[in-house]
C-alpha cells in the first residue's frame, strides 16, 4: 500500500486524473434543465437588431422639446413597421419594444406629456436618447453569451430560447454506482433479526449527492462482507457507470474486503489509500481503465463529508462543468484550537447577516464519525488545514457551505 498522503496531495492527484474526451449529446432545450453544456453559445445576430423603444411614450427629435407643442402623425404598436417618418413639429406614439419611428431620436414617456386634440405638450423634457435601446444593447453578433461547461438554469435557457436555439449540446451525465458494503448493515425495508445489525443509510445519502450534482445514479444497495458478492458487485457497477462508490470495509479489519478486491481480484491502480483529513482517513481511490473507484469509510458522517470533498469535484470533472464546491470565508464566535496534524472538516452551523458569513457550533454534537445529525438545519464545514495555528473567536475562516452544493 502506498504511504498515506495529505489532503492537498489527494487533490492534486485527482485534479490530474486524465479523462477521455467527454461524450456530447443534443437535447431538446426544454430538456436541458440542469444539464452542463458543451459548446459556447455565440449570438448569431445582435439583440436587438434596430434601435427599439424601452418604454410606452412619443417618439421625437430631441430639439423639438423646446416647442410649445408636438403634432401626434401616427401611432407605432409593437410588432408593426411604421411608415410615418418624425419631422419637425412632429411625434409617433411608440410602445415598448416597437422600432423607433425613422427621424426620432428619443422617446418622450406618457407620464411626462399633456395630449391635448391631436397634439402633446411637454410638461417635463428628458436628455437625448432617453428610452432608446440601441442595436445590440442586449448582446452583439459573434459575443460569446454561455462558456461550455456553464450549468443550464432558467437564465440560460432563456438566452438560448431568445437565439432560436431548440436543440443544445450537453455532455452526457455522469452515471455514478453506489453500494454499501457489511454484513452488520440493513437496508431500508430489511427487519433486523439481531441487535448487532445497524440500518444503512450511506448508499442513500452518497446517491442524493451525486444526484444533486447532476449525475444519473445506479443504486447498487447493500452487500455482504464476503469477497465473493463484492467483486461481483464492483464488476458490474464498472461495466456500467463511470464513477462507483462504495462505503465500508476500507479499513484495516479482518472483514474489511473493499481493498482486497479493488486491489487483488480487479487489479485497479490505486491512486491513494489514507489520507490525513478528519473524518475519513481510510478513503481509496483508485483507477480502472478510465473508470474510478472511490471507496469511502462505512461511519455516515465521515462517507458523507468524503463524497463531498472527493465524489463532487470528480462528477464536476466527468461532466466537464465549471462547477466547484462552494468554499468561502466566515467569522468564527469562539476559540477552536488545532487538535491534531491532520485537515480537519467540523460541522458547524452558518449565518449570513451583514453582508458576512458567520459560524457557530450551537448544538453540534462531540464524538465519533457516526454523528450524520450534524449535517441539519444550516450546516457547513469548519476546514482546519494541517499546518494552520489555532482559531481564535473573531478569526476569519474557510467553510464549505453544505447547502449550496450543486
Amino acid at each position: 500500500m502506498k504511504n498515506i498522503i495529505n489532503y492537498e496531495e489527494s487533490l492534486n492527484i485527482l485534479n490530474n486524473f486524465f479523462l477521455e474526451e467527454k461524450i456530447k449529446e443534443k437535447i431538446f432545450l426544454t430538456n436541458a434543465m440542469g444539464r452542463i453544456l458543451a459548446n459556447d453559445v455565440i449570438a448569431s445576430e445582435n439583440s436587438p437588431a434596430y434601435v427599439t423603444s424601452g418604454m410606452d411614450g412619443y417618439a421625437i427629435k430631441s430639439e423639438d422639446q423646446k416647442l410649445s407643442s408636438l403634432k401626434i402623425i401616427d401611432k407605432n404598436p409593437a410588432g408593426n413597421v411604421v411608415e410615418s417618418k418624425v419631422e419637425s413639429g412632429t411625434c409617433i406614439k411608440t410602445f415598448t419594444g416597437s422600432l423607433m419611428p425613422e427621424g426620432s431620436n428619443s422617446l418622450i414617456p406618457v407620464e411626462n406629456v399633456e395630449v391635448i386634440g391631436d397634439c402633446i405638450k411637454i410638461n417635463q423634457t428628458v436628455p437625448k436618447g432617453f428610452a432608446v435601446r440601441d442595436i445590440g444593447e442586449n448582446y452583439k453578433e459573434n459575443e460569446v453569451l454561455i462558456k461550455k461547461g456553464t450549468q443550464i438554469g432558467f437564465a440560460e435557457i432563456g438566452v438560448m430560447a431568445s437565439l432560436n436555439i431548440s436543440q443544445v449540446s450537453v455532455y452526457s451525465q455522469v452515471v455514478v454506482s453506489i453500494a454499501s458494503t457489511g454484513s452488520e448493515i440493513l437496508d431500508i425495508g430489511e427487519v433486523q433479526t439481531n441487535k448487532s445489525q445497524i440500518r444503512s443509510s450511506n448508499h442513500l445519502t452518497v446517491e442524493a449527492l451525486a444526484k444533486k450534482a447532476g449525475a444519473r445514479t445506479i443504486q447498487m444497495g447493500t452487500i455482504k462482507d464476503d469477497m465473493d458478492s463484492i467483486t461481483q458487485m464492483m464488476k458490474t457497477a464498472l461495466n456500467n457507470s463511470d464513477i462507483v462508490v462504495t462505503t465500508g470495509g476500507v479499513s484495516k479489519g479482518d472483514y474489511d474486503f473493499v481493498q482486497d478486491v479493488v486491489k487483488e481480484k480487479l487489479g485497479a491502480e490505486v491512486l491513494f489509500h489514507g489520507v490525513t483529513i478528519k473524518p475519513g482517513g481510510p478513503i481509496l481511490i483508485a483507477k480502472k481503465d478510465n473508470k474510478l473507484i472511490i471507496s469511502l469509510p462505512g461511519f455516515a458522517y465521515s462517507s458523507t463529508v468524503c463524497a463531498i470533498l472527493y465524489l463532487l469535484p470528480m462528477i464536476y470533472k466527468y461532466e466537464g462543468s465549471t462547477k466547484k464546491l462552494p468554499i468561502v470565508k466566515a467569522k468564527i464566535n469562539q476559540d477552536f484550537p488545532m487538535k491534531m496534524k491532520k485537515t480537519v472538516f467540523t460541522a458547524c452551523n452558518v449565518k449570513y447577516e451583514d453582508g458576512q458569513y458567520t459560524i457557530d457550533f450551537e448544538g453540534k454534537k462531540q464524538g465519533t464519525s457516526a454523528i450524520l445529525t450534524n449535517l441539519l438545519g444550516s450546516p457547513a464545514l469548519l476546514i482546519q488545514a494541517k499546518d494552520s495555528d489555532d482559531i481564535k473567536a473573531g478569526d476569519l475562516v474557510d467553510i464549505l457551505l453544505l447547502n449550496e452544493l450543486n
